[in-house]
């Protein structure tokens, strides 16, 4: 089979293989609020624990690189014993994270549940699901992707304003006990739901029979991917972590825009963005191909980025091309994932996934700390601006000059022109 055109397996699966895409959106919805909810918890916890912002953000960097730097292990047991007993236990773990937070006595112990329990658990049910998905939707991987991928960037808006009001009327021991329970019985029920593909799936496309782990790393195609991938995490990490300190740099903070505070609405129109692109840009790339679909949405956010340092000091503008940013970034979700497993065949795509998925805590790393050393260092936010808008034009022409042919050659294919 070619590998990078789709297999008309998927319009054979009809109901089923919604049911599953649905059931994958359900858990990433239910892992979602420990990464996009925890800057509610910040100041009940530093009260509880008399902790500074600082080491409490401890906590958060846990959650984040737990999740990603253990998704090869975790794919790899996911790929073995199967998704539904493995991304339940995920979903558990996840609920078990806020249950034992709520109890916590400690900042050790806030690290040891939130940050580390809940990181292994949220990491376990995203690279499985994602996995999972484009697996069973093999002519609509990107589209997939993007759908489960959503439910990660915008399932906590179900959940920020019962968690806020529980805060205030309940306490945070209450709260967190509560909704601990909630989210991971939801994972669970949802995951009970998941069933392996059907093995005609396989049987019809025997090149998709997938590669070793070794030949995996050994394929310049991967780690061309995984450059790619931690240059497009840390162009877009650097604005959802950066975002309120540079506010003040570009005009925005304490101004209006529509109306309202611009800072808050930036941050709520992002979250949709951030959401939407996904199932978008993942429909967009089944039909006009992954690379073309990556140069177009890279090219977008670094061009939007220049923009936004052009015209500093318009909040109206800084709202407006903060979600086109956005729009532009969180596709990665959808499409490394999608392109991962066209290249490389759905047997092995969950593991495989968690391989490619390190370059996201990669990206956290640059886009978050290092890039304030260099906002310290060079005493202004161009500069970081600059180095993020590179990264993203690289990106995008590394998509049609370097992996579009590599592909090309894997399938067969004469180099394109």
């Amino acid at each position: 089979m070619d590998a990078l055109a789709p297999t008309p397996t998927a319009q054979r699966l009809g109901f089923p293989a919604a049911l599953q895409l649905g059931l994958g959106l359900i858990c990433m919805m239910a892992i979602s609020s420990p990464q996009y909810v925890w800057t509610l918890f910040v100041k009940p916890f530093g009260a509880a624990l008399g902790a500074q912002a600082a080491t409490l953000q401890v906590t958060f960097l846990l959650l984040v690189v737990l999740q990603t730097f253990l998704s090869p292990i975790q794919g790899s047991l996911i790929d073995r014993f199967g998704p539904r007993l493995l991304i339940g236990a995920g979903g558990l773990l996840t609920g078990l994270s806020w249950v034992l937070a709520a109890q916590a006595d400690s900042v050790t112990t806030l690290y040891l549940s939130y940050g580390v329990l809940g990181g292994i658990g949220t990491g376990i049910v995203y690279v499985g699901v994602v996995g999972h998905v484009v697996a069973w939707l093999p002519q609509r991987r990107g589209f997939a992707a993007g759908v489960v991928a959503a439910g990660y960037g915008m399932g906590a808006i179900v959940t920020t304003f019962p968690i806020a009001d529980s805060l205030r009327d309940n306490g945070l021991p209450a709260t967190l006990t509560r909704f601990g329970l909630i989210l991971g019985a939801v994972g669970l029920i949802a995951a009970l739901g998941l069933r392996r593909p059907p093995a005609l799936a396989a049987a019809e496309a025997p090149g998709d029979a997938g590669v070793t782990i070794a030949e995996l790393l050994r394929s310049p195609i991967f780690w061309l991917m995984f450059v790619m991938m931690s240059l497009m995490s840390m162009s877009g990490l650097m604005v959802t972590s950066q975002i309120a300190s540079f506010a003040g740099d570009f005009g925005a903070a304490g101004a209006t825009a529509f109306g309202v505070a611009a800072v808050p609405l930036a941050l709520t129109i992002d979250r949709f963005c951030n959401g939407l692109t996904r199932p978008f840009f993942g429909f967009v790339s089944d039909r006009i191909g992954r690379e073309n679909t990556m140069a177009l949405a890279f090219g977008m956010e670094g061009c939007a980025m220049a923009l936004w340092v052009a015209t500093r000091g318009d909040p109206v503008l800084f709202v407006l091309l903060s979600g086109v940013v956005f729009f532009g970034w969180g596709e990665i979700f959808s499409l490394f994932p999608a392109t991962l497993t066209d290249t490389f065949g759905p047997r092995h795509a969950t593991r495989n996934y968690g391989c490619l998925y390190i370059a996201q805590g990669i990206g956290a790393v640059f886009g978050g700390p290092l890039a304030s050393l260099l906002h310290a260092r060079a005493g202004t936010w161009t500069v970081v601006f600059m180095v993020a808008i590179a990264a993203d034009l690289t990106a995008a022409v590394l998509a049609l000059v370097a992996l579009k042919p590599l592909r090309a050659r894997r399938a067969g294919r004469p180099r394109p022109a």
